[in-house]
């Protein structure tokens, strides 16, 4: 895409919340590693000085004598999430009248858009089935993600940071979440801005040409060993998904006990919740970007084919 291109893209009314979050997200996440930063300093000092942390209020700011060490909800808090309500509504109200909804005229089925992609927020959906069958991308892993985000408070062991932001207690925690975090955005991005027409890989400066053609051929794993039988293929692919878990396993319980405090975690962590983060931690957060890497570097499709399923 070229500098043209990408302007034209980027101003659409549906990519307005795109140009958005590349401010927004810099900014709230610089404020909350500001606060997570100075939490981490009370935390060590505390820590350094037990007399202290028996008679400290546990805040960054100073105490103040005026202030009271209870707030109540009504009318403290209900009147800042009222006023919150009331400046989004507004904003939401002038930007439905400046800018017009991104519709379109109605579907031509001897016309199609190359290339027709989804809403923003459906791009890491849309920019999945490249890499999975659809049954895989459209269903079986949204249903891992959304899964997970629900089970992921439950098998957390860790009693400290909630409440306040922190980086030294949630080393860990925070990690994993990243990683998730990092490999969506990317997913959005590169489908916004990077794939083009016919979903061909294009640099950014590079103008989209919609006669371009890609002679990349995509090979299954099996075929790089010159495997044909339909039962050894079965059996490779297993093998090497199994040690793909294995060796992810491995490391996640690595570092899971990578110091004193993570093993102390650990052993609140019951077998259960131990497993059961495994299994999404590895399906969601590692088994994900090593696919996409897979495809995009070395034109691996599947690595497990089977009748029934590929993967």
């Amino acid at each position: 895409m070229d500098w043209h291109q990408l302007w034209k893209i980027t101003s659409t009314p549906d990519n307005i919340p795109i140009v958005a979050m590349l401010f927004l997200v810099p900014f709230f996440m610089w404020l909350g590693l500001k606060q997570a930063r100075r939490n981490d300093e009370l935390i060590g000092e505390l820590e350094a000085d037990p007399q202290l942390a028996k008679t400290h209020h546990r805040k960054v700011e100073p105490w103040r004598p005026g202030w009271a060490r209870e707030l109540h909800v009504w009318p403290y808090l209900v009147r800042v999430e009222f006023l919150a309500a009331v400046i989004v509504t507004v904003i939401l109200f002038v930007w439905s009248i400046t800018l017009d909804a991104p519709l379109e005229e109605p579907a031509n089925p001897n016309l199609t858009m190359n290339p027709s992609k989804a809403p923003w927020y459906f791009l890491g959906l849309q920019e999945m089935l490249v890499y999975f069958d659809p049954w895989i991308a459209g269903v079986v892993m949204p249903s891992l993600i959304m899964v997970g985000l629900m089970v992921f408070p439950y098998v957390d062991s860790n009693p400290l940071g909630n409440g306040y932001y922190t980086l030294k207690q949630r080393k860990f925690s925070l990690g994993m979440f990243g990683i998730g975090w990092i490999t969506w955005i990317l997913l959005i991005f590169c489908g916004r801005y990077i794939l083009g027409p016919g979903w061909i890989w294009f640099w950014p400066g590079q103008t989209w040409d919609h006669n371009a053609v890609v002679f990349d051929k995509n090979r299954d794993l099996h075929e790089l060993l010159g495997i044909t039988s339909a039962p050894l293929k079965f059996i490779f692919g297993m093998i090497v998904v199994g040690l793909f878990f294995a060796l992810c396993a491995l490391l996640l319980h690595k570092l899971m006990t990578w110091n004193d405090f993570e093993k102390k975690l650990l052993q609140r962590t019951s077998l259960l919740q131990y497993m059961t983060f495994q299994f999404f931690a590895i399906t969601v957060l590692f088994a994900l970007p090593a696919k996409l890497i897979l495809r995009l570097a070395f034109n691996i499709k599947y690595v497990w084919v089977t009748p029934w399923f590929n993967i």
